[in-house]
């Protein structure tokens, strides 16, 4: 059997595994200074390890047509179903024109997903 090389990190004398102390950061830095709020106890806090997202350069914007195209796609393909099952279509209640209706509102909600 092989024999196990010791590990190059060093454990503390807890047996924790932590190697620093609780608080510093890699490279030997602490975290930076906290501001300067005191709460009613007198005490300040201690600076937050939280991520903050970065702030996004700018923002996106749709054109105007996109909502106009994604809402008539969307009411067109609706008109055309409940029109279809009136039988106010050429041919009465067709199949096809149930397709023409669920084509145009799934163009609608694919418009949708592409609106900022």
């Amino acid at each position: 059997m092989a024999e196990r090389k010791a590990s190059s990190r060093r454990t503390s004398r807890t047996g924790s595994g932590r190697v620093t102390p609780k608080g510093t950061k890699p490279g030997g830095r602490t975290g930076a200074p906290a501001a300067r709020v005191h709460t009613p106890s007198g005490q300040v806090p201690g600076a937050s390890t939280r991520y903050t997202p970065p702030i996004p350069p700018e923002e996106k914007v749709s054109a105007p047509w996109v909502p106009v195209l994604m809402f008539g796609l969307l009411a067109l393909g609706a008109l055309v179903i409940i029109v279809n099952y009136l039988g106010l279509l050429p041919g009465d209640a067709d199949n096809r024109y149930l397709l023409v209706g669920l084509v145009m509102i799934t163009g609608g909600f694919i418009t949708a997903t592409k609106y900022h």
